[in-house]
């Protein structure tokens, strides 16, 4: 059975693990010991599901053999009662192994850039826009992650024109990835006197933040240019040139930050972003080569998907991808995605499963 003969590699793989983590000579280097470590992390729920489907599959070969043994009818009735409880047990965990096998996207561990900018709707959409950057943070703090807001773009009203923020946490672009997309408002805006309903969109864009030694930059293919923070309605809030801008010739690339009053902070951290970027335009090609081989119905390369729509005046928020609808907006934009984030995830795994 290829089922039990992959978890006994893998178990193989955990124990030989577990030998090299005890040896003297690999514990002198730290990094070796990260990733043993790291490895042994990723193995071992795998692990400890199979060393419990071996003691289920046991003690279901003992059952049947009281059964087919008749010695004793009153044990033989609890057997056969105790069986029924042990097949079903042997299913579940089955199933539980079955996702755990699933291959994980190498990037979900690692932290991110998260970007949003407003679209079609004028200044409605800037302050949806400004509405999705509250949510996302409050959602950010709800889990206890650490953020910064790398550049920000504002608008009238208090609403945003653009935001890109840097999170850092455990396991977050496997939580956060499913947001990237076009996210559409429903709602009578503040500044529509007959109570009309308009609509508005703002798009989302999650990218795994990736480290110098994953992706180099040449530096003859950029240009950097050095300027004035702006604040709201443009108005100088330093005197100094500290703000960079970053332009990638070969793509037309542009970023830009201005959150520091240091000059070399500010370039370390969109020289971040520029790399998270054309990573993950690679990443897209790359996907969209495998389109047709898997369509991903939870993740999708083009940005241009409408993915979820918050209707206001019936308190809903539905997603497309996976046609879940829910009437909780007010507690969502306040960050309570937890929901819609498990039911992508459980989606995406399952489609992952029948391919």
């Amino acid at each position: 059975m290829d089922f039990i003969k992959k978890l006994q590699e893998i178990k193989e793989k955990y124990e030989l693990i577990n030998e090299k983590l005890s040896d003297p000579e690999i514990q002198s280097s730290q990094k070796t010991v990260i990733q043993l470590s790291r490895d042994r992390s990723e193995l071992e729920p795998i692990v400890n599901k199979f060393d419990e489907y071996n003691s289920v599959i046991s003690n279901i070969k003992g059952n049947e053999e009281i059964i087919l043994a008749k010695e004793d009818a009153e044990i033989c009735e609890m057997a056969k009662i105790e069986l029924e409880e042990l097949e079903e047990k042997k299913l579940n965990l089955e199933e539980t192994i079955k996702f755990l096998l699933v291959p994980k996207d190498p990037n979900d561990e690692k932290d991110v850039i998260l970007e949003i900018r407003a679209g079609t709707g004028g200044e409605e959409a800037s302050l949806f826009a400004g509405d999705l950057l509250r949510m996302y943070t409050r959602y950010i703090e709800l889990k206890g992650w650490k953020h910064e807001l790398m550049d920000l773009s504002e608008a009238g009203m208090g609403g945003v024109k653009e935001a890109v923020m840097a999170i850092r946490g455990s396991g977050i672009y496997g939580m956060l990835k499913y947001e990237s997309g076009v996210h559409r408002v429903q709602r009578v805006p503040t500044t529509e006197a007959s109570g009309r309903v308009h609509t508005s969109a703002a798009s989302v864009v999650v990218m795994p933040e990736v480290e110098d030694v994953e992706f180099e930059i040449d530096p003859n293919d950029i240009r950097i240019d050095v300027f004035r923070s702006g604040g709201a309605g443009g108005q100088n809030v330093n005197k100094v040139e500290t703000a960079i801008r970053i332009t990638h010739f070969p793509t037309g690339l542009v970023v830009q930050c201005q959150d520091e009053r240091s000059q070399l902070k500010n370039k370390i951290k969109a020289m971040k972003v520029l790399q998270s970027r054309l990573f993950d335009l690679k990443q897209r090609e790359q996907n969209s080569e495998t389109a047709a081989a898997r369509k991903s119905i939870v993740k999708s390369g083009d940005r241009s998907d409408k993915i979820r729509t918050y209707n206001y005046p019936q308190n809903r928020v539905t997603d497309h991808r996976i046609g879940l609808t829910l009437y909780n907006l007010t507690n969502i934009m306040e960050g309570d995605l937890t929901e819609i984030i498990e039911k992508l995830q459980i989606a995406d795994t399952t489609e992952k499963l029948k391919n």
